[in-house]
């Protein structure tokens, strides 16, 4: 049985200037999908925090590099990938390989305070951190929040 989705996929230099462009399109993509104002706050907040890091710690010493953000739109959710070292992605593929991070596991943006991910952690119903060659964040908000639970456990596995 195949998944039922749209993919939108971006990429751009890993500039700040480009963070206002991605908030307008995540607003596009969550309104045509019927989020509430709310759920697109939330996460243009979350992702918003996770392009700034990579933005602000992928690359080293003035080397130029590439962001590349997807958005997966499902009837119930979205899910969206934000990944640093600039390669396009087949999502099928990444979403796989994208498991539970270890939280004492020194991920750039911890060394923000700690509050990057803290953020993203509670405006999005799932987070997952995949480090290899960059790092690679899935986020998914629930459009009906009765998928998710008090404790942001997701009722679904799909």
């Amino acid at each position: 049985m195949s998944v039922n989705y749209d993919y939108v996929e971006m990429k751009f230099p890993a500039s700040a200037e480009y963070v206002g462009l991605i908030r307008l399109t995540l607003s596009g993509v969550f309104s045509r999908a019927g989020a509430s104002y709310d759920q697109i706050e939330d996460s243009k907040i979350a992702v918003s925090e996770a392009v700034t890091n990579a933005v602000k710690h992928a690359y080293k010493d003035g080397e130029q590099g590439d962001i590349t953000i997807g958005f997966a739109i499902y009837p119930e959710k979205i899910e969206i990938v934000v990944s640093d070292k600039g390669k396009s992605f087949n999502y099928e593929e990444v979403r796989e390989d994208l498991g539970p991070y270890d939280k004492d596991e020194n991920v750039d943006f911890l060394r923000e305070g700690g509050l990057g991910l803290f953020l993203i952690e509670a405006l999005m119903d799932e987070v997952f951190v995949k480090k290899d060659s960059g790092v690679t964040i899935s986020m998914t908000k629930y459009m009906d929040e009765s998928q998710v639970h008090a404790d942001g456990e997701s009722i679904t596995n799909g």
